[in-house]
């Protein structure tokens, strides 16, 4: 039997989508598994072992309609058995409708329903600690076997030992003490709309450096350099002195094995706090206030943690959902105090390093 699973777009997307290969593997071992991705989250399922194929969505792909066909064409020469299309956007759905597959499966959407065999209704609140964005991918799964949305399964990253070793010769050369707590900070969001206030997240990592005299290094990408630095120099004297604003590793490989080192991650929501999650590193995420937390906020508990402007001023919300609230995302953010989670983080931090 092939199967193609389809999730373009968002690293996070990506690495929460790859746990339907291990439940399908489990069922069907002998089956073949492809996955279709776009070429910039690869580096968060290499080398994972339930996947047999890649696809790669490429960027050149993503801006011809004549290259998507042709990519279409070649999907529909696999003559795949199983397509899940986890994505369930314009592309995906081309790619599907043209495929011939016996089984066509996504998520329900009135106007796309028509180009699938089966069709799953999205849940909207989760019913165990893994959360929505966990359960509702699982869901993919009923139309094939209805007892495979039954095991929670947790997303996983796989490094090689090597990478891990290339991680700690860094650490090392970059006079970082592996003895003493490091933490990692996802300073800075994709965007303006996902980055908590920098004067903010500044008083965050005091608060971190107060309680725990750790070592600290930043996670941002390279043309973020200048509000990571704004951060940096935003932080009291104290806690720049145990900042190591040098250290770096190659590609998004790299990050993986320095955060594989460290007590916990810390900061803004998004890809990084999934990819930290599926090494088993303990996170503290600060979510969006047009974020939903109900979906994002997977496998929480006291190692696991994050916060919402929504848990300490719900009136301001009413009965709006938050991606609603885009566009004044800026100034929710300024309502979002660090005081309002400061004991939650204290407790965290005294939670992961007793």
């Amino acid at each position: 039997m092939k199967i193609l699973i389809i999730q373009q777009k968002m690293i996070g997307d990506v690495l929460t989508s790859s746990i339907l290969f291990e439940a399908l593997r489990l069922k069907y071992p002998n089956s073949q598994l492809f996955y279709l991705i776009n070429e910039h989250t690869f580096p968060v399922v290499q080398n994972n072992p339930f996947i047999d194929h890649f696809i790669i969505y490429t960027s050149e792909i993503e801006k011809s309609k004549f290259k998507l066909l042709k990519l279409a064409k070649s999907i529909k020469n696999e003559k795949f058995d199983i397509i899940i299309d986890a994505y369930s956007k314009l592309s995906s759905n081309l790619i599907t409708a043209l495929s011939g597959s016996k089984i066509k499966t996504s998520k329900f959407k009135h106007y796309t329903a028509f180009i699938y065999t089966h069709t799953v209704k999205f849940k909207n609140t989760s019913s165990t600690k893994a959360g929505l964005a966990i359960e509702n991918r699982l869901l993919l799964l009923e139309p094939i076997d209805n007892e495979l949305s039954k095991n929670i399964i947790k997303p996983k990253i796989y490094l090689t030992d090597q990478e891990r070793e290339n991680a700690k010769k860094i650490l090392i050369e970059s006079n970082i003490n592996l003895n003493r707590p490091l933490f990692m900070i996802s300073v800075l969001g994709s965007g303006k709309t996902k980055t908590y206030p920098l004067e903010y997240m500044a008083k965050v990592i005091d608060t971190i450096e107060e309680k725990t005299n750790a070592q600290i290094i930043f996670n941002y990408i390279p043309k973020q350099i200048e509000e990571a630095k704004s951060i940096f120099k935003l932080c009291k004297k104290e806690t720049q002195n145990h900042i190591f604003m040098d250290v770096s590793a190659s590609g998004l490989r790299g990050f993986l094995a320095l955060t594989s080192y460290c007590n916990a991650l810390i900061g803004n929501e998004g890809g990084a706090i999934n990819m930290a999650k599926a090494l088993s590193i303990p996170t503290f995420s600060i979510f969006s206030p047009w974020i939903d937390k109900n979906t994002w906020s997977i496998f929480e508990d006291e190692h696991n943690v994050s916060v919402h402007l929504k848990d300490f001023k719900p009136e301001i919300y009413g009965n709006r959902e938050e991606k609603k609230l885009k566009k004044v995302a800026l100034s929710l953010y300024n309502e979002f105090k660090p005081s309002y989670f400061t004991e939650k983080l204290e407790k965290f931090l005294h939670t992961i390093l007793k």
